[in-house]
Order: C-alpha cells, then structure tokens, then sequence
C-alpha cells in the first residue's frame, strides 16, 4: 500500500497496513475419516463430492474411510488421482479386543464382543493387501448373529503396512475412558501399539459436545506411551446446510422418525472442515494437525487397474507362463477343429460358403484370440457348458455378440452358425481394440445353481464369486422415505411421489420432476413442509439404500478372491460377493462371466419332456427354420407364450410383417425398439412390393438388400464402412462406437477418413458425407445382429 495512502493516525496506519498484509496460510491439514455414501444409509458423500472437496480446499491428499467396508476404494482411486488428489484408501472397522467380554473384562464367560470404532490406513501395498483380506474377514468369518466386526485375534499377522488411529472418543481408548476405566483403556492402547507400533495413532476429534476430560486423558496415556497425536473430523456430508436432510437419513436407517428421541443423532460438526477451520480448532495442538501430513505422506500405495486374471485351464503349476499360455493356444485350437468338423457333419457348410473357408475364418478368430491371449477365456467358458449339456441342463444357443464368434459355435459355446446368418467376429472381438470377450449364457432357471456349483468344485470356492450391486434412492422412493420420517400423512406424500413419471429404464431426477410439474411448487406454496421434503429428498436422491448382488455376474480368480479384491458376505447366499461392482472388479482384473437363469428354457424342456410321453422325441436343436406352417401361424398373431414376441405390440408388428423368413424375425426383434420401430411400415412396405427399395449406393446396396434397404444392425455400419471407404471391421468397429458415443473431435477424425477412403474409391464427396451422416443416425440406435439372431 503506498504512504500517501496510509491514514496519519499511528494507531489506524498500523491497522490499515496489518488488514493489507496478507493472511498466513493456513496449517495444511488432510481429512482421514470420511463416510462417503457407501457407508450405507450413513454416508451422504457421493465419491466425486469426496474429490470435489479435497480440490476446492486445495488439500494434497484425503482418505475414504466406509464403515466395515471398501465398496468405494478402487472408484475413490481413480477418481481423486485423474484430479490430482493423492487418495489414502482406508476403512473404519468394528474391533472387539480377544479376551475381553461384554462389559470389558477379561478372562470372564463372554457375553458377547464389545465392538468399538478404529480406522485402518493402507500404507503400503503389503498394507492394502492385508486390509483387504481383513474386511472380507469382516463379513466372511462374523459368527451367524453377531454385528460385523474384527477381533484382535484375527488381525495377528496382518497389521504390516497398515496404520491405526484409535477411533477418537467412539473408540475403544475413548469410550473406556468415558466409563472411567483408565485402566482399560491403557491396556487396549498398548494391545494396539504392540501391533502397530509407530504407525499407531491416538485420535482426536472436536465436534460439538465433545468430553475435553476424555481428551485431556486420552492426551495423557498418548505421551505416556510416546505416541503421536492426530486429529481428525469424522465427516458424513459435504457442508452444515446438510445436516438436517442428514438427519433424515439416519432415520430411514433405523426405521425410526426424525422426531424420535430414541434414536442415533451426530452433530452439524460432521461435515467436511476447511484447513483453515480444523487449524484453528486444534490450534492448541498444532502436532495433531501436523501429523495428518505425516500420514498422508506414510500412505504413498493406492490400489490400480490390472489386466485380466484367470485360473490356468491346462491344469498343473506350468512355471513357464509363455508354455501355459500356448499350452492353452493348443487345447483351444485342438476343441476347435474337432468341434467345427462334428458342426459340419451334422449340418454341412451354409449355401454359398466351403469347408475350406470355415477354416479359414476358424484360423483366423484363433489366431486373434492367441494374440489377445484369451484362449483361457474360451476353455472356461466352453467346459462349464459343455458339462451343463453333459447333465441335461437346457442351455441358450448364444445371447450378445458372442454369436459372431465361429470358435464359439464350434466348441458348443454358441449353437448360432456365424456365417450362415453373416455375423461379424470383430464386434464380439476387435483387435484393435483390446477388451475382454463377454458370453451371456442362458442356462434352464431351475438347474442354473448346479452350474455354479460345479464351477466352484472344480476351481475351488474361494475362487468363485457374485458381485454386488448397489440399490440406490431413486426419486419416487426417497421422497416416500423423507415423507415418511418426517411423518408427513401418507396420502399427501403417495399423491406427490406419483407427481414423479415413472421410468425405471432412464429413471427421472427429482430436479427434472419439479422444473416439469407445476403442481410440486403448488403443493410447497400451500404447505412449507412440503418443501422441506423437496430439499431434503434432492438431497439424498442417489445414495446407496443397500447392497444385493448381480443378478448372473461370477467371477473366477487363479487364487482366493479375498486376494484380490475385498469380499462380502449377502445374508442370502452362502456364496461370497465381491465388494467391488461389476464396473470396478473388472478392472480389479477379475472376469465376469454371465450365468443367466432363462424361465423359457425351463418351459421347452418341460414340454418335450411331456410331449415324450406320448412316444415323441423332439431334438430342439434339429428344428428347421423354414417351416412355412410356423410363418403362417406367427403372421397370424399366434404368439402367446413365445419367447421375444409374444407382447401386444409385437404381435400386431407379426401380423403387418407376414414374415416368412427366419430373417424376418431377426429383423423384427431388431426393429421393435423406440427409434428404429419407425422403419417397421417400411421394411413391411418393400417386402411386399408395396415401395421400391430405395438405393443408398451401388457399392453397397447388396449389404442392406436382406433389411429391405434399411440400415438395421450394427454390423452393416461396420460392412459399409469397409466396402465403401476401405476401414478393416476392427477400424469400423471403432468408428460404430465413435459414431454411438457422438464425442465431436472423434467424429471429425472419423468423417475424414471415411469420406477420403470412400472418394478413392470412386464415390462423390457429397455423397460421401451424405453416407456418413446417414451411418452416424442409424448407430445410434443400431442392433447388434448376433444378438438378434441368438
């Protein structure tokens, strides 16, 4: 500030130049207990909040911290690194000290653990490990009865890499203390130490209302056992002004009201502190706070992406892995040749194809598949199919674009003829474009748990997960549950929930409800507690309400999943659950495989078992599909009971189709979808001599001559692409997600290329972008063939 601007009074100079002078910043500080909303019905932190703080404050690093679990670890991971937050992954954990009984003392009859708070910090990637394997413990080794917890006990062995913070005043050390049993209290802390040792903490925590005598003590006992101090702010939501809708997630928790005395309360202090704040709240211990660096600095090890990781099917410990990986090459190309010679002579080659290109095209999937190493894959998935049909089990001919795979067809895999329906490897599997081969598998609904079994017994039940899913409060139901707590009449909040459309395919936002409905802000302007509901509902909309697990997803590891991934135990399934969703343990490097449970599979092999009593074996796998009796009884309407087309709507879509084809039906069950069931009048228009087929080009009318001239599946996008502009089916695999994904700079580069690809072919550039335009309308709501014909 310039001198002549300075007042002259001494008093008011010296004030005006300490009001310039700028502020000290504040003592760096890291938030190392935080709920996010995967501590169910606790947390009301999504993930991305979690980061979005930790960015805003300018934090170097912030922990996750989810009550007796790490549902969010590898998401958290991912999303604070892309910001640059160094994420600390950790876990707050139920701890019953071994020896102990009900009431704290030891050596006496138990009468159950006393379970208090501690938070565990991986520091190391030995650290992760070890916490991983400790939380699936958490669910896996809980006696039948009793909370989720870990004893002491079970953590000998697996304390390295981890640090410990005492729990603060919820802890075992605090609430000892708060029972006056200093005596207690100590010998827990020292229990700790004894495992931990320096990566022992003794937490604090200052949210309004806390005991300073426990702390005064809990200070006391951490210099008598010269262990270092550290503060923490337990956060469960983002700022005050959330608090009360907070509230009202408890209360849902506990199925109690927001007005019940009786129930568990936390206090506005529980949000996501500033630096500055937590500076200036322990700033009478400047250590606590320092230390919270010190432990961020300590946890250098987050958890990464692997690459897929699946068991040897070869058998045997085969220590060269490039002699396992070709040993399974081997078996797989031998199951191959063998199958596709059984295929060919029950069926022979489809008209206009050889036997010697069914080879060619089999070499080429097998050489595509080695390359991407997954004949493993393939093996798994054709034993445990193979071994279904060996027991009698009814299984699907194929689901997805697995269909397209001719390796997949000739090891029983699929029952669909990829080049007889003309169906394209390269959308089930692109080499240039490296992820991994996913088969849908129908298996008869009564016997599908014998298949799981049986792929438990042979690689071990400790290898063989389901995965978890989350349930989250969707609009209509979070405004019945925050009506609900708030004891709002029933009547008044069904009326408003029903104001909410109902779309369970693209669930509608609340957000999106009110700026649509005039009637909410009606009701909110007659009564305020209606719109007390509306903010409070807004927001908890989208937290997780509970966990379930996927309805077909397993996985299998090459070692006990607890290894790999944190598990779970459904209070429903003997079977453990990974505590990653299907998005996240894929990238933890486990690999999905679909059992489907199909009630039609279990209904076909009902009635030929029925239609056998009368004398007559029926093979469902030899039935033609040029049956013209069958065409006029599906042109007719007569559809009750079949599978895919029995709906009212598809029904009426039969009788105006007069299909007399199995393509036709393929067609159809491709069209009948919003988008693409506009062109059903002009499919069934030019089938019946009614129009003309219009021509998209020369070049490549014969690609669309079977649709009618319409552009129905995805793999005529891919087809016209390297007909017209000379794209491999791998490129124009790439540019049919392009075109899907409608990301502008994508788009651009692809219109180049195609339009320049298809000029050197002789094709004009208007109408080279004319083509483009078309292709790119058409894949967003493209089918996938392979699935339509399965």
């Amino acid at each position: 500030m310039a001198d002549e601007k300075l007042p002259r009074d001494p008093l008011k100079r010296e004030a005006a130049i300490a009001a310039a002078r700028p502020e000290a910043p504040a003592r760096p500080f890291v938030h190392l207990r935080v709920h996010s909303a995967y501590s169910l019905l606790e947390g009301a932190l999504q993930i991305g909040k979690v980061v979005a703080h930790a960015v805003k404050d300018e934090a170097p690093a912030i922990a996750v911290t989810d009550t007796n679990n790490l549902f969010g670890a590898l998401e958290f991971a991912q999303k604070a690194v892309k910001d640059g937050i160094q994420p600390i992954i950790g876990c707050q954990t139920a701890l019953a000290f071994s020896g102990e009984n009900s009431d704290g003392q030891r050596d006496r009859r138990r009468q159950g653990p006393d379970m208090r708070p501690v938070v565990l910090l991986a520091a190391t990637e030995a650290g992760y490990s070890n916490l991983v394997r400790l939380v699936s413990r958490v669910y896996l080794e809980t006696p039948p009865g009793e909370a989720v917890h870990l004893t002491t006990e079970m953590m000998e062995g697996y304390c390295d890499g981890l640090i410990c913070l005492s729990g603060g005043p919820r802890g075992p050390i605090g609430t000892a203390l708060k029972e006056d049993r200093r005596d207690l209290a100590e010998a827990r802390l020292l229990t700790l130490k004894e495992m931990f040792g320096d990566r022992l903490y003794v937490e604090l925590d200052r949210v309004s209302g806390y005991d300073r005598v426990i702390e005064k003590s809990s200070i006391d006992l951490a210099y008598a056992h010269e262990l270092p101090l550290v503060a923490t702010n337990e956060a469960f939501f983002s700022s005050r002004d959330d608090y009360d809708a907070h509230d009202a997630l408890i209360a849902i928790a506990e199925g109690s009201v927001v007005a019940a005395d009786n129930r568990r309360r936390l206090s506005p202090d529980n949000f996501l502190r500033s630096q500055a704040d937590m500076a200036r709240l322990f700033a009478d211990l400047p250590e606590a706070i320092d230390n919270t660096v010190e432990i961020a600095l300590r946890c250098s090890y987050y958890p990464k992406n692997r690459n897929p990781i699946l068991p040897r099917f070869t058998g045997g410990d085969v220590a060269d892995n490039d002699a396992a990986v070709q040993a399974e090459a081997d078996e797989l190309a031998r199951q191959a040749h063998e199958g596709l010679d059984a295929r060919l002579a029950m069926h022979g080659p489809t008209a206009g194809y050889t036997v010697e290109q069914y080879r060619e095209r089999l070499n080429f999937e097998l050489g595509i598949i080695t390359k991407m190493k997954f004949p493993g894959y393939f093996l798994i998935v054709a034993d445990f199919i193979k071994w279904a049909k060996a027991q009698g089990i009814p299984v699907g001919p194929g689901r997805g674009s697995g269909a397209g795979s001719l390796v997949a067809y000739s090891t029983t895999i699929t029952d669909i003829d990829p080049l007889r329906f003309s169906l394209l490897f390269e959308r089930f599997l692109n080499p240039d474009r490296v992820s991994m081969p996913d088969f849908d598998i129908d298996f008869c609904q009564d016997r599908r748990e014998e298949v799981i079994r049986y792929v438990q017994q042979k690689y071990g039940r400790d290898q063989v997960g389901q995965i978890i899913t989350f349930g989250t409060l969707q609009a209509r139901a979070v405004l019945r549950d925050v009506g609900r707590v708030l004891q709002m009449p029933y009547g008044q909040v069904d009326k408003l929930s029903k104001m909410v459309p109902q779309n369970p395919a693209n669930p509608v936002k609340l957000a999106d409800a009110i700026a649509n409905e005039p009637r909410f802000a009606e009701e909110a302007e007659r009564e305020p507690i209606v719109q007390t509901l509306l903010d409070m509902a807004q927001k908890l909309e989208g937290l997780y309400r509970h966990a379930s697990t996927h309805a077909a997803g397993i996985v299998i590891g090459d070692r006990p999943l607890s290894e790999l991934v944190p598990m779970y135990r459904d209070p429903r399934s003997d079977m453990p659950v990974t505590q990653f969703n299907m998005k996240y343990v894929e990238q933890a490097g486990l690999v999905k495989f679909d059992f489907l449970g199909l009630k039609t599979l279990t209904v076909l092999e009902t009635a030929v078992k029925l239609i056998r009593r009368r004398g007559i074996e029926i093979d469902l796998a030899t039935i033609p599909l040029d049956d013209p009796e069958t065409y006029a009884m599906l042109s007719r309407g007569e559809v009750v009971g079949v599978f895919q087309v029995e709906s009212a709507g598809m029904r009426k879509a039969l009788i105006g189709m007069r299909p007399d084809c199995i393509e036709d039906i393929i067609a159809l069950v491709a069209l009948y979808r919003p988008g693409p069931m506009e062109n059903i009048p002009t499919y069934n228009a030019r089938k019946h001599g009614e129009e003309e087929m219009a021509s998209i080009h020369p070049k490549i009318d014969h690609l669309v001559k079977e649709t009618q001239g319409v552009i129905v599946y995805q793999e005529q996008v891919m087809q016209i692409a390297q007909e017209l502009s000379g794209y491999s089916l791998g490129e124009a695999d790439l540019l049919r997600r392009a075109m899907g994904k409608k990301i502008r700079a994508e788009m651009d580069k692809q219109r180049e290329r195609f339009v320049s690809g298809a000029v050197e072919r002789g094709v004009g550039k208007p109408q080279a972008d004319f083509i483009f335009d078309l292709l790119a309308k058409f894949a967003d709501y493209g089918f996938n063939k392979s699935h339509a014909a399965a």
